[in-house]
C-alpha cells in the first residue's frame, strides 16, 4: 500500500464554496479523520461543488461517506455537484449508490414526544387489561363447566397444586407469620405498657393477624412462590410448543393447565392462611409472655373474647379471591410468553408484580366493603 493510500481523509471548504476531498477516503483514512461535514460553515442558498480530484484512494466506506456528505447538503437546502472522480472511483461510487438504493434508505428515528409515549403506554396497558378480563371470563366459564361435569377436572394435577402450594409452603409461611406475631406484640406492647394496658396486646395481635396480616402475607408469599412457578411452567411449555401440541390433540389448555391450578390454589390458600393465623398468634403469645408478663394461659383465655367469628370469616373469606388472582394472573402471563427464555423471565416478573398489586387492591376493596357493612 502506498503512503498516499494510508493518509488521513480530509474535507476542506474553500471561500468560493468548493468542498475539496483529499487524502485517502478509505476505512483506515476515515478512522483517522476528525473532519465532520456538519461542522463546516456552509453558506445557505449557495451551490456547492464537491471536488474529488485530489483523492489518493477510495473504497466503499469512503463512497458511503461522500453520499452522507451529499445528504447533509441536501438537508441544508443546498445544491451540489460531484466532480473529479477517476473512472474507477466513479464506477465504485455508482455501485455503492446502486446498492444503497436497492436496500432502501433507512428512515431516521422519529422523536417521540412524552404525550405520545404516555398515550401509547396507556393504550398498551388498557389492551393488556382487556385481554386479562377476557381470560378471567374464560376461566370462570371453564370452572362452571368443570363443576357441572367433575370428570373434566384433572384431579392428579389439582392434588399436585395443593401439595406444592400448600404443604411445601408451610415452613416459610409459618416462620414469617411467627416473626410477624413477635414484632406486632413487641411494638404494640411498648405503647400499651405506657398506659398500663398490657392485657390488650391479645386483641391487637389476634385481630391484626386474623383480619389482615395472615391473609395478606400468605397471599404475597404464594404469589412470589407459586404464581411465578405457574408462569414459568406454562411459559416453558409455550416455548417448547407443548401447548400447541395439546391443542393439536384436541385438549383444551384451559382445562388441562389453568382450571386445576385455580381450583387447587383456592383450596390450599385458605388452609395455609389458617396455619399462618395460628403461628402468628403463637408468636405474639410468646412475646407477650417474655416482654409483658402475660402468661400463655391468660393469653389463650382472652383469645375467644378478642376474636369474634366475624374477624375469623373476614380473614379467611378473602383468601379464595386472592388465590384466584394469583392463579389466573400466573397462568395468563405464562400463556403470553413468546420467543425464548428471556420472555419467560420477563413474564414471570410481570406475573409476580401484577399479582401482588391486585391482591393489595382487592384487600383495600374488601376493607372498604366490610367497613360499610359494619363487619
Amino acid at each position: 500500500m502506498s503512503a498516499g493510500a494510508s493518509s488521513t481523509a480530509r474535507l476542506d471548504l474553500r471561500q468560493d464554496g468548493t468542498a475539496v476531498l483529499s487524502g485517502s477516503w478509505t476505512t483506515r483514512g476515515l478512522a483517522r479523520s476528525q473532519t465532520r461535514a456538519e461542522r463546516l460553515p456552509w453558506s445557505s442558498g449557495a451551490s456547492v461543488r464537491i471536488d474529488a480530484s485530489a483523492l489518493d484512494g477510495l473504497d466503499t466506506s469512503g463512497a458511503q461517506r461522500i453520499l452522507e456528505l451529499q445528504n447533509t447538503l441536501a438537508d441544508a437546502g443546498l445544491e451540489f455537484e460531484l466532480v473529479g472522480l477517476s473512472e474507477s472511483q466513479q464506477d465504485l461510487f455508482d455501485l455503492v449508490l446502486e446498492r444503497l438504493d436497492a436496500m432502501g434508505t433507512a428512515e431516521k428515528p422519529r422523536r417521540v414526544m412524552w404525550p405520545e409515549a404516555l398515550g401509547r403506554a396507556a393504550f398498551a396497558k388498557a389492551q393488556d387489561a382487556t385481554t386479562l378480563i377476557a381470560f378471567i371470563g374464560e376461566t370462570a366459564v371453564g370452572m362452571g363447566r368443570s363443576l357441572v361435569q367433575p370428570s373434566r377436572i384433572r384431579w392428579k394435577e389439582l392434588v399436585s397444586v395443593i401439595e406444592n402450594a400448600g404443604v411445601r409452603s408451610m415452613a416459610i409461611v409459618g416462620l414469617l407469620s411467627f416473626l410477624l406475631g413477635i414484632v406486632i406484640a413487641y411494638q404494640g406492647g411498648i405503647t400499651l405498657r405506657q398506659y398500663g394496658a398490657n392485657v390488650f396486646i391479645v386483641e391487637l395481635v389476634t385481630i391484626t393477624m386474623f383480619r389482615e396480616l395472615a391473609p395478606l402475607i400468605t397471599s404475597i408469599i404464594i404469589a412470589g412462590r407459586t404464581g411465578s412457578a405457574f408462569t414459568a411452567q406454562i411459559g416453558t411449555m409455550k416455548v417448547t410448543e407443548e401447548v400447541d401440541a395439546l391443542e393439536t390433540l384436541g385438549i383444551r389448555p384451559m382445562d388441562m393447565l389453568v382450571i386445576p391450578k385455580v381450583v387447587g390454589l383456592m383450596i390450599a390458600l385458605p388452609l395455609l392462611t389458617l396455619f399462618a393465623m395460628a403461628t402468628g398468634v403463637f408468636g405474639g403469645m410468646v412475646m407477650a409472655d417474655l416482654a409483658l408478663g402475660i402468661s400463655y394461659a391468660d393469653f389463650l383465655q382472652r383469645v375467644p373474647d378478642a376474636v369474634s367469628p366475624a374477624n375469623y370469616f373476614v380473614g379467611v373469606g378473602k383468601t379464595p379471591v386472592f388465590a384466584a388472582i394469583i392463579a389466573i394472573v400466573g397462568c395468563y402471563q405464562g400463556l403470553q410468553v413468546s420467543g425464548g427464555a428471556e420472555s419467560v423471565g420477563r413474564q414471570t416478573t410481570t406475573s409476580v408484580v401484577q399479582s401482588i398489586f391486585l391482591i393489595i387492591v382487592a384487600d383495600a376493596a374488601f376493607s372498604v366493603i366490610f367497613s360499610m357493612l359494619g363487619i
